[in-house]
């Protein structure tokens, strides 16, 4: 007893314990300030610059109601040449019926990940629908287009693997590249050439290579000859991907996409990407390709494993689009029409229109961003709803006003789309002097 006393220090030995200080007491120091960022400095600079130049933002207008061939922006009418909406199935009836009646039986979510819990046997219809529409063995579906895009490549390539890729594919494609830490090499844009090139002096340094292009470009509304692509990447032994966001439901005689277009196999293809925001007038994109790769995706894939199903009214607005899309091939027949249309048109008025084949994605090409951004504007103040396309999406003199074609628009909106767009843009480039002057003041 006396030896453990000894050991012990007595408590005027010890030193106090240190005071914990209160919340109140610490010095206060705020959060980051996100202005000192290099790249938020260079967007005010941008913004400050607009000011100057007077020129209102032409982005994030809310819509009232409906955006299909009309729009309400502010409380007025207005052609909308900035929809997705191709074949006129956002707001129809029989497809907002099956979201409210999937509303109704399963509520907003599926609440997990479809891996765990989150699985409806909406998700296993859609996808199913999705495979015919294809002509595949199988699909998956995931919440997000990009997302899609980000996690099958970044999942599926890697270290001593190479991508090549069409210089305009989507940035969802360039950040699953990166992701993946895959080599990327760009070609480019529909130089096929360029990429036989490639292919013959790098297949040999990888163990995988994996070409992507798109079934129609978003920013030129053309398309590769993908005919052509499949002969390339068998001839070298790589795998091709073809993103068709905007292709499905736009090209091909029943809208089935490129591939009924050149009525290609599509077993040829190992991989079919698709978003349903389009189209399918829901949310989400997807893979369409063996059931091996779709059931491997499945269970490894970060962007689907780790996420939560697609909500139950976007499956079923989907399931119902892509029913509609089968029965009622008039749809695409009536979207080919007025894209020919409109194409035709606009090259008669002198228009740029850079290489669009006119289907469903039409550019104005403008010259810079700001000229740009004015001619939106001007074309609102007319009743004419079409956004600006400007750097750094497309380069600095490849500025454009992008117009999206529906199959609900009539040849009298077409028209008038036109000739508003001819007379605006001849007013702006008479005074494009001064424009010239207040960019490089803004400089």
């Amino acid at each position: 007893m006396t030896s453990l006393k000894a050991g012990r220090r007595s408590a005027r030995d010890r030193k106090p314990a240190p005071q914990l200080k209160s919340v109140a007491e610490k010095p206060h120091k705020k959060a980051y300030d996100f202005r000192e960022l290099p790249q938020i400095k260079q967007l005010q600079m941008h913004r400050a610059a607009a000011d100057m130049m007077g020129i209102e933002n032409p982005f994030f207008r809310p819509h009232d109601g409906l955006a299909a061939g009309t729009t309400e922006i502010d409380g007025k009418p207005h052609d909308n040449f900035a929809s997705y909406n191709y074949l006129g199935l956002n707001g129809h009836p029989d497809v907002n019926a099956a979201a409210t009646a999937a509303l109704e039986k399963f509520g907003t979510s599926v609440s997990a990940s479809r891996i765990v819990a989150g699985e409806r046997p909406l998700h296993g219809e859609l996808e199913q629908a999705l495979a015919r529409i294809h002509g595949t063995e199988s699909a998956i579906v995931m919440v997000s287009g990009h997302a899609t895009n980000v996690t099958t490549i970044g999942h599926l390539m890697g270290k001593g693997d190479l991508v090549l890729t069409d210089t305009l594919v989507h940035n969802s494609i360039a950040e699953g590249v990166r992701l993946s830490g895959a080599t990327r090499i760009n070609f480019p844009h529909g130089d096929l050439d360029a990429l036989e090139k490639l292919l013959a002096e790098n297949r040999h340094k990888f163990d995988n290579v994996l070409v992507i292009v798109e079934g129609l470009y978003s920013m030129d509304g053309d398309f590769p000859d993908l005919k052509r692509v499949v002969r390339l990447k068998q001839s070298y032994d790589a795998w091709l991907m073809v993103d068709e966001a905007h292709s499905i439901g736009v090209l091909g005689k029943t809208g089935r996409g490129i591939a009924e277009h050149f009525d290609i196999d599509p077993s040829e293809v190992e991989l079919w990407m698709g978003t349903l925001s389009k189209t399918f007038s829901s949310c989400g994109g997807y893979i369409a390709a063996s059931k091996v790769l779709c059931d491997y995706l499945k269970v490894s894939a970060p962007g689907f494993v780790f996420s939560v199903g697609l909500s139950p009214a976007l499956t079923a607005a989907a399931i119902k689009s892509a029913d509609l899309l089968l029965r009622e091939p008039e749809r695409v027949a009536k979207l080919k029409e007025n894209g020919h249309l409109f194409l035709k048109l606009a090259r008669a008025a002198g228009l740029d229109t850079g290489p669009s084949m006119g289907y469903a994605v039409v550019p104005v090409i403008v010259g810079d961003s700001a000229s740009a951004a004015i001619l939106s504007n001007r074309l609102l103040a007319r009743g004419v709803n079409a956004l600006p396309i400007i750097f750094p999406a497309v380069p600095e003199k490849s500025a454009r006003i992008r117009f999206f074609i529906t199959s609900e628009h009539t040849a009298e909106q077409i028209e008038r789309a036109v000739a508003i767009t001819v007379e605006e843009l001849e007013a702006l480039q008479s005074g494009g002097s001064a424009v010239d002057r207040l960019v490089k003041a803004a400089k």
